[in-house]
């Protein structure tokens, strides 16, 4: 079944075909850097499993062989590639898809680079929306 996604504006689309190797949370403090976020949810797939379907990228060559890929109109961050590191694989960030809510993660990675206050947020208080509004 194939699973479909994009940024923000819309500029950009991707096409996952197949089952991803995995789902995870990453807390790595590069990942956070990059997303401007606690944590970022990656999907894993095969080069082959993934097709651009329309838009153009802008590219950020980041440290070991990073290659973070995003939407230049938009900024939403899309893909991750590292050829050493993770050799044909493709990690899509997972919250861009059309139905994310249908690939939740299934394990989180990266825990030594953590913050502190994310095992605790369970914790707080929550509103179904913004509150006082």
């Amino acid at each position: 079944m194939a699973k479909s996604g994009g940024c923000q504006c819309g500029a950009v689309r991707y096409e996952i075909e197949g089952e991803p190797a995995h789902n995870a949370v990453c807390h790595c403090a590069d990942c956070r850097a990059a997303a401007g976020a606690p944590m970022v949810t990656w999907l894993a797939v095969k080069e082959d499993q993934f097709h651009l379907q329309q838009g153009e990228l802008t590219t950020y060559n980041g440290k070991n062989g990073a290659e973070r890929q995003f939407c230049p109109t938009c900024g939403t961050g899309l893909f991750y590639r590292n050829a050493g590191m993770l050799p044909g694989i493709v990690d899509v960030q997972s919250a861009t898809l059309d139905d994310a809510a249908a690939m939740p993660p299934g394990a989180q990675i990266q825990v030594a680079e953590r913050l502190p206050w994310m095992k605790d947020l369970a914790a707080l208080p929550e509103f179904e929306r913004y509150p006082g509004a």
